[in-house]
This record gives C-alpha cells, sequence and structure tokens, in this order.
C-alpha cells in the first residue's frame, strides 16, 4: 500500500516512474494479503495513468478483485479491455459492460462475447444432460447383469431366506465403485449383494459413522482388504486407522443378525421384487414405512 500510494500522489508520472512500478507490483501483490489486494487495487482505479501491463495483470485476477478497477479505472486502453474480453469469462464481461465510457468497439465486443458465452452455455447443457442418460443407461444395464447373475447362480425356487455371503463379483464392483467414487452404484451395487431395496443400500450409506456399512460388509463376507478400502474410501474420517478399529470392536455373528433383520424389515415393507431406489415415484409411503421397520442411522431397533 506504501508503494501504491507512492505512485498514486504522483500527478504526472514519467515513463521511469511507470516502468519501475510496473515493475514492483506484481511481486508485491504476490506477497499481500487478499485484503491488501483488494486495498491496492480499489486505489488504482483512480489513478489517471497505470502501467498498461499492470492494468492487464489486474484485470485478470478473480472478479472480486478485479471488478472495481474494470468498472472504474480510467487507465484502461480500448485495446486492453478487447484482450481481457477475448481471455477471461462472463464475470470479467459484465464488470467491463458497466462502465461508463464505453467505445463503440469496446460494446460490439461485449456483444459478440455475450453470444459466446450463451452458445458455450447451450452446448455445456446439452452435454450435460447426454452424460446424465448415459449415467443412467449405465446404471440400468449393471443391474440387469446383476439380477441376471444372481438369478443364474440362484435358482428362484431355492432362493434362500437367510443372508448369503457376497459374491467375487459385488466384491469386485464394491472396490471399483468405490475407488471411482460412484456412490450411486456402491448403493446399487449393494442393494444386489442383499437382495434387497435401494431404500436399505442407501440408509445404510447414510450412517456417516460407517458403521452400519462395517456390519454390513462383515455380514457379507467381504475380504478383509477390500472392506477396509470402501470404508476408508467412502469415510475419510476412517482413514487413518480408523477403519481397521471399527472392524475390529464388530462381532461377526452379532452382524450377521442385524443385517438380517434389517432385510428383513426391508422385505415386509418392499416386497420381493427388485431392487427400489430411495427416490422411486412411491418413495414418500415406502419412506415411512421402511423407517418404522429399519433403523436408520443413529437409531436402534428393539432386534439389534
Amino acid at each position: 500500500m506504501a508503494t501504491v500510494s507512492s505512485f498514486e500522489s504522483l500527478r504526472f508520472p514519467s515513463r521511469s516512474d511507470l516502468v519501475q512500478f510496473g515493475e514492483l507490483f506484481e511481486q508485491l501483490y504476490a506477497a499481500s494479503s487478499d485484503e491488501a489486494r483488494r486495498q491496492a487495487v480499489a486505489a488504482l482505479s483512480r489513478c489517471p495513468q497505470v502501467p498498461q501491463e499492470t492494468a492487464l495483470f489486474i484485470a485478470h485476477q478473480p472478479i472480486g478483485i478485479a471488478a472495481i478497477f474494470l468498472m472504474g479505472s480510467k487507465a484502461i486502453t480500448d485495446g486492453t479491455l478487447l484482450d481481457i474480453l477475448r481471455a477471461t469469462g462472463p464475470d470479467h464481461a459484465r464488470a467491463i459492460g458497466r462502465r461508463d465510457d464505453l467505445s463503440p468497439a469496446v460494446i460490439e465486443a461485449l456483444v459478440g462475447t455475450h453470444q459466446e458465452h450463451a452458445s458455450r452455455r447451450t452446448g455445456e447443457d446439452r452435454a450435460e444432460a447426454l452424460r446424465e442418460a448415459a449415467r443412467l443407461e449405465r446404471e440400468e444395464e449393471i443391474r440387469a447383469e446383476l439380477r441376471a447373475l444372481v438369478r443364474a447362480a440362484t435358482p428362484a425356487a431355492e432362493a434362500p431366506v437367510r443372508l448369503v455371503p457376497a459374491s467375487e463379483i459385488h466384491q469386485a464392483l464394491f472396490v471399483r465403485f468405490a475407488r471411482s467414487g460412484d456412490i450411486g452404484m456402491i448403493a446399487v451395487t449393494l442393494a444386489d449383494a442383499l437382495a434387497s431395496s435401494q431404500w436399505l443400500s442407501e440408509r445404510i450409506l447414510l450412517d456417516v459413522s460407517g458403521r452400519q456399512l462395517g456390519e454390513t460388509l462383515l455380514a457379507l463376507g467381504v475380504a478383509e482388504a477390500d472392506g477396509l478400502f470402501v470404508l476408508r474410501t467412502i469415510y475419510p474420517h476412517l482413514a487413518e486407522g480408523g477403519a481397521e478399529t471399527l472392524i475390529a470392536s464388530l462381532d461377526p455373528a452379532e452382524a450377521t443378525r442385524r443385517v438380517e433383520s434389517w432385510q428383513r424389515a426391508d422385505r415386509y415393507t418392499n416386497g420381493d421384487g427388485l431392487p427400489k431406489a430411495a427416490n422411486g415415484d412411491d418413495a414418500p409411503a415406502r419412506g415411512q414405512a421402511h423407517r418404522d421397520a429399519f433403523p436408520g442411522p443413529g437409531r436402534q431397533s428393539a432386534a439389534g
């Protein structure tokens, strides 16, 4: 601020003054706090002369700092404004658009920039919609494959009533989706492994302590290394030894009994049909019944 104040006090800075200030400013800016940067930029926005290199540097800063300079500085030439419009985004363009001394060339560039941003935004929205459709299609394909695999391994007439260990495919998918951070697909795979609705799997995952998922993985017979990896990945607070401590505190037989009680409550509430997501069409009605029957995070059932 001392450097900026000294420069601000020069009514008619010489060429050497401008060069010297331009050389100093970027170094001092990099070493300053955000508040000092804002104060310095606000002071420079009142100066009738600022080195164009400095003006260009300030204009490329985050909009929270650059806005007052872009809106009010008389020292920015039209050429610099055009360079800024070509190199920055819509926030900087809006700040320039609030200047009261815009030339026809800058106005024309602002119009073109607005149209370009609008077109780009439309393209991004379209691409996002396509990505979402592809994701939903992929989820449905994996769901269908999992159901087919389970039906092939276990005939419907002989489907066991009690909890059965997760297959190698399920275990591999747990690790794969944990590694990619796809919690939605972990919920789908967990529901399939439990032969339950996604109401149950999603409520298990919503227990932020990680205990319910730990009990479920233990009851499903997931390999210890895989289970620890999944727990550490989904719940970051378990990364530094917390997952090992959690698993060590669990009793496998008790975990199996608890998960089976959740399965019975889920089947009573949702029936034995295909897994249903918690956000399905009949979610409100099923949700209330499920909350009455299944002990969600932080609650214990009588059986548990």
